[in-house]
């Protein structure tokens, strides 16, 4: 697999993922070097780059687990924090992070092209999603019974650009019952990634193949019961994987502030694990082997 191609689901993953700043007085500026510019990094200011309509990650009323993350970090560091608001889509880290108008996002895939990554904080999985009631038990994309179930993905634009799900379906030749649902969706609607978990919930489809996160914390909160498990392989071949380490990203250039963080994270570890645990995160790293819902 070309490193473009990879970037391009690392983005896929990510995605799922108007300008605000804040009105507080800016505090003096720490400066550190660019290999383009010289950006300003204020003194005593997380400034994250997020999604203003995009839980269970963020939102901008601060209710997102990526929102918390960045309260408790902020607080340990006795930072304050301010947010630049933008939809995660193309384009989100030009306007954003490499504009230097934020320092840190709070969840990339490890080794993300576009940021200096900090050590992972939780490891998840691409997941089936299914009625309760319908005992399906899915737990392999080889199941045969995926080319007669109503299937659904997202989908973000032209096939080099889609999420793992979709190329692997149609790597195996299962196209005429997939039915796509945006990733982007409609924005003027509250969360828009979650309208595929609905769609299992009503019985629009028997299965979606999304990404975890999304998933866990959605479907806790249909009034269907749904099930959520794990998609294996974790690595579809020739290399597509369905599982991610995700990380928090800064500037390439940001080291200084990529080894704080990391300093929080290490002291603040048992914390974090409990905030995943509330957002209904399914872990490959906390249940290996173990049904992830």
């Amino acid at each position: 697999m070309s490193s473009r191609f990879r970037s391009l689901i690392a983005v896929a993953v990510f995605v799922s993922l108007a300008l605000l700043t804040s009105c507080a007085k800016t505090p003096q500026p720490v400066a550190f070097a660019n290999a383009q510019t010289a950006i300003q990094r204020p003194a005593g200011v997380l400034r994250v780059c997020a999604d203003p309509n995009n839980l269970p990650f963020s939102n901008n009323r601060g209710e997102g687990f990526e929102n918390k993350l960045a309260d408790m970090f902020a607080q340990e560091l006795g930072w304050r924090v301010e947010y630049t608001w933008w939809a995660q889509r193309r384009g989100f880290f030009r306007n954003t992070l490499k504009a230097g108008t934020c320092d840190v996002v709070m969840g990339v895939p490890q080794g993300f092209e576009m940021a200096l990554t900090t050590t992972p904080y939780y490891r998840s999985s691409y997941v089936f999603v299914s009625r309760k009631t319908a005992k399906l038990g899915l737990a392999s994309l080889n199941d045969p019974r995926l080319r007669q179930l109503r299937l659904g993905v997202q989908m973000i634009g032209d096939d080099f650009s889609n999420t793992p799900a979709a190329h692997a379906l149609s790597r195996r030749n299962i196209i005429q019952n997939v039915k796509g649902y945006t990733l982007y969706g409609d924005y003027s609607q509250p969360n828009p990634p979650a309208r595929i978990v609905d769609a299992v919930a009503r019985n629009e489809i028997d299965v979606a193949i999304i990404w975890g996160p999304l998933a866990g914390y959605f479907a806790k909160r249909e009034r269907v019961p749904l099930n959520v498990t794990f998609v294996s392989p974790q690595i579809d071949q020739p290399f597509l994987p369905f599982v991610y380490d995700i990380s928090m990203g800064v500037r390439r250039d940001d080291q200084e502030l990529r080894d704080q963080l990391e300093r929080v994270m290490e002291k603040r570890r048992t914390d974090i694990d409990r905030l995943l645990n509330d957002y209904g995160v399914p872990r490959v790293d906390k249940q290996e082997g173990k049904d992830a819902s």
